[in-house]
């Protein structure tokens, strides 16, 4: 079953933080790590609760590795074990009751 996470990296001190995201989603491609990038944070939907949170630690810790001496990560956990589902199927959910 899916664990879907939702993390924000926070690299303190820089005003525009888009170049130490880009690093974190190259992680996320490089581990083969399905994710959807929004505006204020990025999902990621993976097998295994434990295997997530491994992810979300790796980018936190690779904004230290690119020189940011302080970074604050807020992490959001939907594991939800008695049905199978995935990011799509939560959206969908919705915007079929938005259409009723």
């Amino acid at each position: 079953m899916a664990v879907i996470i939702e993390f924000s990296l926070i690299p303190l001190g820089e005003v525009s933080v888009s170049k130490y995201i880009a690093q974190a989603i190259k992680l996320l491609d490089k581990k083969g790590v399905k994710y959807q990038l929004t505006p204020m944070g990025t999902i990621i939907e993976v097998d295994d609760f434990k295997d997530g949170l491994e992810v979300v630690r790796e980018a936190h810790e690779l904004m230290f590795k690119l020189g940011i001496k302080r970074v604050v990560t807020y992490i959001k956990i939907d594991d939800r074990r008695d049905k199978d589902r995935h990011m799509e199927d939560k959206v969908k959910s919705v915007m079929e009751k938005v259409r009723e």
